[in-house]
Order: structure tokens, then C-alpha cells, then sequence
């Protein structure tokens, strides 16, 4: 396994690929983390890294909220019954890229190094309240087990997302980290 650099470098010169607005309201990604990401940058979705913490097994992002977000857009609002809200499937596709960061910060797992992870299942998890358009969320992913077993790695994670203080979703979750060299992308689950 190759050595790499820990922690986030903000990368004040960098700017966001063309035709990318509104996901990433400054630069502060590791440039490295947006190319090794198994999703294209409009899909990361958090626009900063708030807090790595390896000994507590923990990263803390930010991701803007507004109106162009994936199902968000599509959403047919009614000011009464169908408010404009972060769609639930924006909030599960959040969970794995902060398993994504999880992985890249605490675990030092590099798509580089041919590791690749899936999602395996959510427990427990519960919608506080709607997440509205505008103010940012502060989310949380904890790895809270990590196991190895022949060279592939099962973590179990906790997920905490607040908005402007207030918890809008928690979840237990788990997931699989494989090593699958070019070539033998068949062996990636569910393939």
C-alpha cells in the first residue's frame, strides 16, 4: 500500500470543474479526495471536510442544501403539503460518501491501492424532521467497528446529520471495503 498524506489540505487555488454550481460554495476539498472518489465531483455532494478525528474513528463534513440537488429538483412542491425539503435519497446517498471520507481519512483506503467499498445495510434509521432548502447540514459518520477478515474490511457505522443545531437523521449502517484489482471488477459485491 502506498503512504499517504492524512488529514484534509484545503487547496485555496483550486476551482470546481466546469459546470459544477452550487455544490461546492468554496474550495476547501483535498483535490486528491475528489479524484480518487468512485462518483464525479456533482455527486460528492459536501463542499468541506470540518473535522477528521482517526483516534475516534470519525469525520465531520458540511454540505450545502439548496434547490438543484438531486431529487430535490424534481420534487412537486406544495407550500402546504409537499414543502421543498433535501430528499430522503439525497440524505442515504450522503451517508456513503461520508463513508467514502470515513474510509479515505481514517482508514487511508485509496481507490489507487484497487480498494473499493458498497454500502451492505442501514439499521435504525430515523428522519427527524424534514431537511429544509438553504441552511447547510453537519454531518457525522463514526466507524464503529471495523473488522478484518482474508483482506476485506466490514465497518459499521453511526450517522449523525443536524441542521442549524437540530438532528434531521441518525442511522447505524454498514459496509464492505474490498481490494479488487483492475480487471476483476466482477468480484465487487452484488456483481
Amino acid at each position: 500500500m502506498r503512504a499517504h498524506a492524512r488529514g484534509p489540505e484545503p487547496f485555496g487555488s483550486f476551482a470546481p470543474p466546469l459546470g459544477i454550481t452550487g455544490l461546492y460554495t468554496r474550495g476547501v476539498l483535498d483535490p486528491g479526495f475528489v479524484a480518487d472518489c468512485p462518483y464525479a465531483p456533482e455527486a460528492i455532494l459536501i463542499d468541506e471536510i470540518l473535522e477528521v478525528d482517526r483516534e475516534a474513528s470519525r469525520v465531520v463534513a458540511r454540505m450545502p442544501t439548496h434547490p438543484g440537488l438531486p431529487l430535490t429538483e424534481h420534487q412537486r412542491v406544495h407550500p402546504e403539503r409537499h414543502p421543498l425539503h433535501v430528499a430522503a435519497g439525497v440524505m442515504v446517498h450522503l451517508t456513503g460518501m461520508l463513508g467514502y471520507a470515513h474510509a479515505y481519512y481514517v482508514l487511508d483506503l485509496r481507490q489507487d491501492d484497487d480498494w473499493i467499498g458498497f454500502g451492505t445495510n442501514i439499521q435504525d434509521a430515523r428522519f427527524g424532521r424534514l431537511v429544509s432548502v438553504g441552511p447547510p447540514l453537519v454531518a457525522e459518520c463514526r466507524g464503529t467497528q471495523v473488522r478484518r477478515i482474508r483482506g476485506t474490511l466490514y465497518v459499521k457505522y453511526a450517522f449523525r446529520f443536524e441542521q442549524e443545531g437540530v438532528v434531521v437523521y441518525e442511522s447505524r449502517q454498514g459496509a464492505v471495503w474490498r481490494q479488487v484489482p483492475m480487471g476483476r471488477e466482477s468480484e465487487a459485491p452484488g456483481a
